[in-house]
């Protein structure tokens, strides 16, 4: 006998990696895990491995709405991710889809780079995010790389592009990792003056698709209700756990193992 769905819905708006490792593929392995559903709308196509990204186009402006109009209208969103955008197009896009979810959560993983270095998107488009997107925006999971762009600090700490990114955004996870420290330090501030550090093990290796993972398994906690500071902890525990088992399928990056082996555990 079908039963109605008890797990939240989750609107991904992400771009498509052939290889598997990152975009809406990670989005819907970890919402998978945390017993949410993931409704992905493709944004963007990519040619990219584990190495690196090589193109991408991204996805007729009408296109995507239709993508995302489809979902709303059938399923009822409890919350949204982003992923790659790739032009200010799509970021006056995603902000018209907003206008039709008031209330619902939304976590903007900034995706500008891949893993492997390669642009995903021009410069005008962060600025873009930052400016307009960001302020519908629950939370914003940038890395450092990242976050310096989006606050044109080509070298500042984490302090310094918190301090000129949270005018714009309620709530920011800065993530560490990208320098040779022993343990990683992800940061996370608030506009009410509140922080809160998140310290891990640094594991040795890079990884494709470790900010996906992240991004999607806080949207998924979001829908399930948890509180943002600790919805913030149990994703990062989450994402730590999927890079320590992650596996090498290629000739780059590990990619971070989402789902179990075994489907019974």
């Amino acid at each position: 006998m079908k039963t109605p769905n008890s797990r939240p819905v989750v609107l991904c708006m992400s771009g498509h990696d052939p290889s598997g490792g990152a975009g809406l593929q990670a989005d819907i392995e970890a919402l998978l895990a945390q017993g949410c559903h993931a409704a992905p709308t493709v944004t963007a196509l990519t040619v990219q491995d584990t190495v690196n990204v090589s193109d991408f186009r991204v996805l007729d402006r009408d296109w995507v709405l239709a993508q995302a109009r489809a979902v709303i209208a059938d399923m009822p969103v409890a919350a949204v991710k982003l992923g790659m955008l790739g032009s200010v197009e799509m970021v006056e896009t995603v902000l018209e889809v907003m206008s039709q979810l008031p209330g619902v959560p939304l976590v903007c993983d900034p995706v500008l780079r891949a893993g492997g270095g390669g642009s995903l998107g021009k410069d005008d488009v962060g600025y873009a995010m930052r400016e307009r997107l960001f302020a519908v925006s629950t939370i914003a999971t940038p890395n450092l790389p990242e976050a310096r762009i989006l606050a044109e600090l080509p070298q500042g700490s984490a302090d310094e592009c918190a301090e000129k990114l949270l005018p714009f955004i309620e709530h920011l996870l800065i993530t560490g990792g990208h320098g040779d420290e022993a343990e990683v330090h992800n940061r996370l501030y608030c506009r009410d003056g509140s922080r809160h550090t998140f310290t891990c093990a640094r594991l040795p290796g890079s990884y494709h698709g470790s900010g996906c993972t992240l991004a999607s398994t806080l949207a998924g906690r979001l829908a399930l209700g948890e509180e943002l500071v600790s919805a913030v902890k149990s994703a990062l525990d989450y994402t730590w756990r999927t890079l320590r088992d992650a596996e090498e399928p290629g000739h780059g990056q590990y990619v971070p193992r989402r789902l179990p082996l075994d489907f019974s555990q």
